[in-house]
């Protein structure tokens, strides 16, 4: 059974399957070499890559198809490609099927219909901590329909797993409250909110519970708030009836049940005991699942970065042992001296980071060859946010924070 498994939909860039490879490298060079004492590769992998959308892509371009290589040169390593994507695409991905055969697969099982199904495939990853089944599965949508391709392949993954008899959990975060709006009625592509009340009749009928929440403070910005019953409960005439918003208290308690949750970019990773990074938590939070948020995006040409530091902070209030990692462009966050006139009703990052630094189960980390590849450095007053290089990253994605007993740990790519 696989221990750890990413799934990826959006672009997937040289910098981060790099930093993905020397992450591989510690784990297998520091953590576990006697899988490299084995000259044949087990059948079942350690790492697992499911590859969707436009994270294919990266399978035919020369600047990314060398670190694919060497990922696929270490034990146990395999990709999963989602095959009806990849005849969307034209993309051929013979010239490391010729050199990989048995680790790059592009067929995938079929559904009950017939045809091939990546999302069932994802499934069985996604459901293998909890057994026996029926069981449950989340997704975290942050990206609205239509524009996005992640909307349909969140819809797709609901789908799999009601058909596989799970019961599914939607979670809408940021633009993602834009899947449940009322009266959707594209001409030229599938309607996200009729299927989502689709996979809510389906999972009625089979006896398996669906909820779909959504952020209400995403959902008020965006004008989908009417009025609060004044039990908190907030009550929106533009939403399709399946669709509930929530304060986000209510969606972080999902994230503390033992169960797989996954987004566009996200990964689920099995985790060794002893890891000396982070202080004790309460003991009776030690089995919710830690989550690790991967701070991508530059700070303030959209709401991701600010929208993971507040998820961040709600998942710490609620006893979730969470890490912030300002990688790739989200290091930009951590970059001078921001600064804001006055009476603005906009944010400063840094601001934010500095105000719930310290806050207890969230610590804050910048990966420094991040910093480095882009020519800048933090800065100094941020000293709450620790420096970090491959071998600290390593521990913190394969050790849990002390006293944690929960079996794996959630990362989610903002």
């Amino acid at each position: 059974m696989t221990s750890h498994f990413y799934l990826f939909g959006g672009p997937l860039s040289r910098g981060r399957l790099s930093w993905i490879e020397e992450s591989l490298k510690f784990y297998f060079v520091k953590l576990n070499p006697q899988n490299l004492l084995h000259n044949s590769k087990p059948r079942d992998s350690i790492f697992t890559f499911l590859l969707t959308g436009d994270a294919l892509y990266s399978l035919q371009n020369p600047e990314t198809i060398p670190v694919w290589e060497i990922i696929l040169s270490m034990p146990s390593v395999k990709i999963i490609c989602d095959s009806r994507e990849l005849d969307l695409r034209g993309i051929s991905i013979e010239r490391l099927k010729m050199k990989n055969h048995e680790q790059v697969i592009d067929q995938n099982s079929l559904a009950l219909n017939g045809q091939p199904s990546f999302w069932k495939d994802v499934m069985k990853f996604a459901r293998q901590h909890e057994q026996p089944v029926p069981s449950t599965v989340g997704y975290l949508q942050m990206e609205s329909p239509y524009m996005h391709q992640s909307a349909h392949a969140a819809l797709q993954f609901l789908e799999a797993g009601v058909e596989g008899h799970a019961s599914v959990d939607l979670y809408a975060y940021l633009d993602g409250v834009h899947l449940g709006h009322l009266g959707q009625n594209p001409s030229e592509s599938e309607n996200i909110g009729k299927g989502l009340e689709e996979v809510n009749d389906k999972a009625q009928k089979r006896g398996l519970s669906c909820q779909m929440i959504a952020c209400g403070r995403c959902a008020a910005a965006r004008g989908y708030s009417t009025w609060d019953d004044g039990q908190g409960v907030v009550i929106s005439t533009c939403s399709i009836k399946p669709f509930k918003i929530r304060n986000l208290k209510e969606m972080i308690d999902m994230f503390e049940r033992n169960h797989i949750i996954l987004a566009k970019d996200s990964a689920s990773i099995q985790m060794k005991k002893g890891g000396p990074l982070a202080s004790s938590p309460p003991a009776e939070n030690g089995r919710k699942p830690p989550i690790t948020l991967m701070v991508t995006r530059r700070p303030y040409g959209t709401e991701m970065a600010f929208g993971a530091i507040s998820f961040a902070v709600a998942c710490a209030y609620e006893g979730i042992q969470t890490r912030v990692i300002f990688i790739e462009d989200g290091v930009y966050a951590l970059m001078g001296e921001h600064k804001l006139d006055k009476g603005t009703h906009f944010f400063n990052l840094q601001e934010v980071v500095d105000a719930v630094a310290g806050s207890e189960n969230l610590q804050f980390f910048v990966f420094r060859p991040s910093l480095a590849h882009r020519g800048i450095s933090k800065n100094k007053k941020l000293n709450a946010v620790l420096d970090i290089g491959i071998p600290e990253l390593g521990q913190l994605l394969f050790f849990p924070p002390t006293g944690v007993t929960a079996n794996h740990q959630r990362v989610i790519f903002f």
